[in-house]
């Protein structure tokens, strides 16, 4: 049986919860990082069309203090960023994801690379309400409801499958659970170690 998901909490609660307090796992220096780990970030952060392809967020100087899993996760985030979905279609998706996770983290940073590829602050507004809320297309409102579908059931429905394999092949329908499912462990992830917001990141109230 499914489990209700619900589009509505407090944010400033929900803010206070997750980042309200200090890091549970303090990031490395930016010169602790080695050379290998430093050419991963470079490329996750060229794929997402960051401006400072050199930057070296927190949350990745976290996450390398388990080396063999930020090889996976860093390598993970470079197939999805160059995968067989589109952009658009990606970061709505990834949008619904971290609404419905609640994911401050990664629902700021991923309103920021949503306008950058040229998604409009309606959409990304209507994103919270996902398939519910209307000026989709057909296929663009399955997406939202296969995300739905996978968080609250762990399925993707007959009826919205059909929906998606209309406009994407096998490798595409493949690339969305698997999709989904990183950036739901990703906001796991996030929100347990409490990782610091970016500079121009405000959360849940990203816009």
């Amino acid at each position: 049986m499914s489990a209700a998901i619900s589009d509505k909490f407090d944010i400033d609660a929900r803010m206070a919860e997750v980042v309200g307090d200090a890091p549970r796992i303090e990031p490395l220096e930016p010169g602790e990082m080695d050379e290998d780990s430093r050419e991963l970030v470079r490329q996750i952060r060229a794929s997402a069309g960051a401006a400072d392809v050199d930057q070296l967020p927190e949350y990745m100087r976290t996450v390398v203090k388990h080396p063999e899993l930020f090889r996976r996760n860093m390598e993970m985030g470079n197939t999805m960023y160059n995968g067989r979905i589109p952009m658009r279609e990606r970061e709505l998706a990834i949008l619904r994801v971290a609404w419905l996770n609640r994911a401050p983290f990664e629902w700021g940073q991923h309103v920021i690379i949503a306008k950058r590829i040229g998604i409009t602050p309606d959409e990304i507004e209507r994103a919270r309400q996902g398939s519910a809320s209307g000026g989709w297309s057909e296929h663009e409102t399955a997406i939202f409801k296969g995300v739905e579908e996978l968080i609250s059931n762990q399925t993707i429905s007959q009826k919205t499958w059909d929906v998606l394999a209309k406009s994407w092949d096998e490798a595409q329908l493949i690339e969305f659970p698997m999709m989904v499912g990183q950036y739901v462990a990703t906001a796991y992830v996030q929100n347990s170690l409490r990782v610091r917001m970016e500079d121009g990141n405000v959360g849940l109230r990203q816009r």
